[in-house]
């Protein structure tokens, strides 16, 4: 199948106002962007997302794909963005499965921006079937951990913004990306893999945001058994990551980290 028609809409990731520092001063000063972005698939309207906008397509791509909408790229004609009009137009072959279903039961989840999901949170967890004999090296994730420490990345010119990276076994970042909220960040490498055919079944995934249930569920609906935070967790994400068998470690700074599941996978130095 060819790949989807896409527009290239990514807007500028910060804007330069003025601000005032405590001599009186006044300091222009970089900050990150954000804007609405209203998702229509085959012209029905789904939701509003609020994003920095870097990698629009992506981003919904990814969200459809998270949300369980598609099960398949292949589905997918083409994905528009107008920031004129703030919107998204999906075009798919066959539409949207069982939407009204879904759309009916909705949760809010604790993500940056209030992030919601659509259908049953928990549905397909028996399914996930990650793999068991991929292994790292402490050596591999003090590697990722520095390579996302001196990354180029928004956060260093304008805070306000979560990072995500999706990395390999050798700790070399494949890609990187920062949006608003960090549920937005894994949709878009969500959407990245399934555009690149990237599989997850060897790679390490990195944010900067709490390791909650949504970040769990999402990391191991794309098959990916790494997953790391510089940050914490919650009890839900832990008990689903016991449940799923992903290799969860948080407070991952330098060569510090917690281990908290799936310590078979994780080799030590």
């Amino acid at each position: 199948m060819p790949r989807p028609i896409l527009t290239h809409a990514a807007r500028p990731a910060t804007f330069i106002v003025d601000a005032v520092d405590e001599n009186g001063a006044t300091q222009p000063t970089p900050i990150a962007g954000e804007h609405p972005l209203t998702i229509y698939v085959d012209k029905r309207e789904i939701l509003t997302i609020m994003t920095l906008g870097a990698a629009p397509e992506a981003l919904v791509i990814g969200y459809l794909r998270n949300q369980r909408l598609l099960e398949s790229i292949d589905e997918i004609v083409s994905v528009q963005v107008d920031w004129e009009v703030n919107a998204c137009s999906v075009a798919t072959q066959n539409g949207l499965k069982n939407l009204d279903e879904k759309m009916a039961k909705r949760t809010k989840t604790t993500g940056c921006g209030e992030g919601t999901v659509f259908g049953d949170l928990m549905a397909d967890l028996e399914n996930i079937q990650l793999p068991r004999d991929i292994k790292i090296s402490q050596t591999t994730l003090y590697t990722l951990l520095n390579n996302v420490r001196i990354h180029e990345s928004i956060y260093k010119q304008a805070g306000a913004v979560h990072g995500c990276a999706l990395g390999n076994t050798k700790g070399e970042i494949l890609t990187f990306v920062e949006d608003v909220g960090r549920h937005n960040a894994v949709d878009a490498i969500a959407g990245w893999m399934w555009l690149e055919n990237v599989p997850g079944g060897d790679k390490i995934f990195y944010t900067t945001g709490r390791l909650t249930s949504e970040m769990v569920i999402k990391a191991a609906q794309m098959g990916i058994p790494f997953l790391v935070s510089r940050s914490g967790l919650t009890q839900m994400g832990y008990d689903i990551a016991k449940r799923v068998g992903i290799t969860m470690i948080g407070r991952a700074v330098n060569k510090h980290y917690l281990l908290f599941t799936g310590m078979e996978r994780l080799a030590l130095s």
